[in-house]
C-alpha cells in the first residue's frame, strides 16, 4: 500500500529502561506533550487504562479541529499498547523493547487493519488536503511524537 492506509512508522531507541519509558507513554493525559496533532486524549467510561476502554480524542491541523472516538484494543503493561480508532480505520500501536544496553526500543506504528473509513475518505480531502498528504504528515508527526518522548524519557 501507498497511499492512506499504508502502515505508517517511526523509530527510536532511548536511554532510559523500558519501565521508565512505559510510565511516560500509558500517561495518555501527557499524549498532547508528544504528538504534534493530539490536542487531548481523555478517557469515556470508569476504569482507566484498560482493553476496552473508550478515549475521545481532539486533533487539531491547522485551523481545523476534529474528534475521534478510539478503543484501547491491547494492553501488556511495559511492552505494547494498541488502540483502535473507529473513526478513521486506524489502529495505533507502541511497542517497547529492551535494547540489550540499559535502554529502550520504541516502535510506533499506524497501520489500517481493514480499510479506511467513509468518514475519514470524505473527511481528510476536505479538511486536511487530501488522504495522502495528511498520511505523509502523520508519518512526520509519528518520529516527532518518537522525538519528544526520547527527550521527556532522557530527561528523566
Amino acid at each position: 500500500m501507498t497511499g492512506a492506509d499504508r502502515e505508517l512508522r517511526a523509530e527510536t531507541t532511548i536511554a532510559a529502561p523500558p519501565e521508565a519509558v512505559w510510565a511516560l507513554l500509558s500517561d495518555f493525559a501527557r499524549m498532547p506533550e508528544w504528538s504534534p496533532e493530539l490536542v487531548t486524549m481523555l478517557p469515556l467510561k470508569p476504569g482507566g487504562l484498560r482493553v476496552g476502554q473508550w478515549y475521545l480524542g481532539l486533533n487539531r491541523r491547522k485551523a481545523v479541529v476534529w474528534p475521534t472516538r478510539s478503543v484501547l484494543a491491547v494492553l501488556e503493561p511495559g511492552r505494547r499498547v494498541a488502540w483502535d480508532t473507529r473513526s478513521s480505520g486506524a489502529r495505533w500501536i507502541w511497542e517497547l523493547e529492551p535494547d540489550g544496553a540499559g535502554g529502550t526500543r520504541v516502535v510506533h506504528r499506524r497501520p489500517v487493519p481493514e480499510r479506511i473509513t467513509l468518514l475519514s475518505k470524505v473527511f481528510a480531502p476536505l479538511a486536511l488536503g487530501g488522504s495522502v498528504g495528511h498520511a505523509d504528515e502523520l508519518e512526520a508527526g509519528m518520529q516527532q511524537t518518537c522525538a519528544r518522548l526520547k527527550a521527556a524519557a532522557e530527561a528523566g
